[in-house]
């Protein structure tokens, strides 16, 4: 019983009205006053057809059979296995899995039916943006935080901010809202983006934030409730992919320690919800480190009633081209083989 006699809620609850900081004097510069890190000079230059000419192959397959050389083959094959029968191949990207120069190689693993889907973090949205629209991205932090300037970029924000505004007129959700601003700006580097290369491709691609997170959450211009729904939107539509790995699909958790994994899990949970069974679901961590998130909400969990976990350990900038070789050259030894009796070529 509550003090008032009636069963309903205490009718003088206190509003505290903590006050919050206002953001309308908060100074911010132009990009070009930012000293950057990564030019798209920089990113790598995925290999093309004819270039390992089966060397590839048959480095891997005289690799020890053991640990993770074993895990590495399984990944190849788990994946070649769902491009040949058409299943979802989801991949979750952190940040720093951009800023690495790796935006190239992903694409062209769109292009060859290696990645059916795309979802990312916020950090991950803001470093495609900035490469697509100036070819450059990650500030110095140390250098900015002591002056109050990191992140204050106003070039930045306000794309954002845009795109939001017009993500929310069109109906769309936040990954699709931002690609389409970068073809409505003409970003002169556009063909270096994971985002504008998925939405061309009509790939679903997803951004997912949690606020105060990403650098422009601290800037004057950033609304709430605009990023609340978009991210919102693109989750419903994650779990919509997810929905779809039944009941063989691959998950290959790139680079995110903490977002991907907690929000991949919460879409893999309405997928079973909703009668989602995936019988031999695929999921990979490929990290500098196998952090506790990824271990559990990607890799054990979601596998623990049938599947294949697989962590590979290493730093991005040469595991996602070593694994794009390896099934770049894996196709041109399947495309050299000589068709079986009574087989005619494709």
């Amino acid at each position: 019983m509550s003090s008032s006699g009636s069963d309903g809620p205490p009718r003088d609850l206190p509003l505290r009205g903590w006050p919050e900081v206002g953001l309308e004097g908060v100074r911010r510069l132009p990009f070009q006053a930012r000293l950057n890190k990564v030019s798209v000079d920089d990113f790598g230059r995925p290999a093309a057809p004819g270039d390992g000419g089966g060397a590839w192959s048959r480095w891997l397959d005289r690799l020890p059979k053991l640990l993770a050389a074993d895990n590495l083959r399984l990944l190849v094959a788990r994946l070649r296995e769902a491009r040949r029968d058409g299943r979802v191949i989801l991949w979750l990207i952190g940040g720093h899995v951009v800023k690495t120069g790796l935006a190239p190689y992903l694409v062209d693993l769109m292009d060859r039916g290696y990645l059916t889907a795309v979802a990312m973090n916020g950090s991950a949205s803001i470093h495609d943006v900035e490469a697509a629209l100036f070819g450059r991205t990650s500030e110095d932090v140390a250098r900015n935080l002591e002056d109050g300037s990191f992140g204050m970029v106003a070039e930045t924000g306000d794309f954002f901010f845009g795109a939001y505004r017009q993500a929310i007129a069109d109906g769309c959700g936040m990954g699709e809202g931002v690609a389409r601003q970068l073809e409505r700006a003409a970003a002169p580097h556009r063909e270096a983006s994971l985002l504008h290369g998925a939405w061309r491709r009509g790939i679903p691609c997803t951004v997912h934030v949690a606020l105060g997170t990403d650098i422009i959450h601290q800037q004057p211009g950033a609304d709430g409730a605009a990023i609340g729904e978009l991210t919102l939107r693109d989750f419903r539509i994650l779990a919509e992919v997810t929905r779809r790995l039944e009941p063989v699909g691959v998950v290959v958790n790139l680079g995110s320690a903490v977002v991907m994994p907690e929000v991949f899990l919460k879409a893999y949970t309405v997928a079973r919800n909703l009668g989602c069974r995936p019988r031999q679901l695929t999921t990979a961590n490929l990290d500098m480190l196998q952090h506790y998130r990824p271990r559990e909400n990607v890799l054990q969990r979601p596998t623990a009633l049938g599947g294949a976990a697989i962590p590979l350990t290493g730093h991005h900038e040469i595991m996602v081209p070593l694994l794009h070789a390896l099934l770049l050259d894996a196709d041109d030894a399947d495309a050299a083989a000589p068709a079986a009796p009574g087989e005619g070529r494709s």
